[in-house]
């Protein structure tokens, strides 16, 4: 049965959810308040980093969807923080064409972990699904050093 715990961040309340030893999910909803030894960790590393003292995420993931949602996320979380890379680009690594991969990276169930934000259009910023839409990518972005890029 799927738990859930919350943490305020300066990106608003985000919600993590673990399943059966992974986690799930991360959204700006509220789930509930739930504890297990996997939540505290997942919360401790998004407070590290947000206070900029973590930029690799080291935890147990879940995507649940397809293999080219996974796929996309797996090339999502090779991009370094404080670095970008635009729809086009993951597009020519996994053989597919931009515009899916940019539905499954509005679709990433697990945003900020998966640093979905870190994917940027041909010629501007493109979308983000969390709460907040843009201005949130840019709060992430500028976060991680990369708001050079954003000028």
């Amino acid at each position: 049965m799927p738990s859930a715990t919350l943490l305020d961040s300066p990106v608003g309340p985000l919600s993590v959810t673990e399943e059966e030893g992974a986690i799930t999910a991360l959204s700006w909803q509220d789930s509930g308040q739930g504890d297990s030894a996997l939540l505290r960790q997942a919360i401790a590393q998004l407070r590290a980093y947000f206070a900029g003292e973590l930029v690799t995420f080291d935890l147990p993931l879940q995507v649940k969807g397809s293999a080219f949602q996974r796929a996309v996320c797996d090339a999502m979380l090779a991009i370094p923080f404080g670095e970008t890379r635009t729809y086009g680009d993951l597009a020519r690594d996994l053989g597919a064409a931009a515009q899916p991969v940019g539905n499954a990276c509005g679709a990433n169930p697990i945003p900020v972990i998966i640093p979905c934000h870190r994917v940027l259009g041909a010629t501007g910023l493109g979308g983000f699904s969390g709460k907040g839409r843009v201005e949130t990518k840019v709060t992430l972005l500028k976060h991680e050093g990369a708001a050079s890029l954003l000028i």
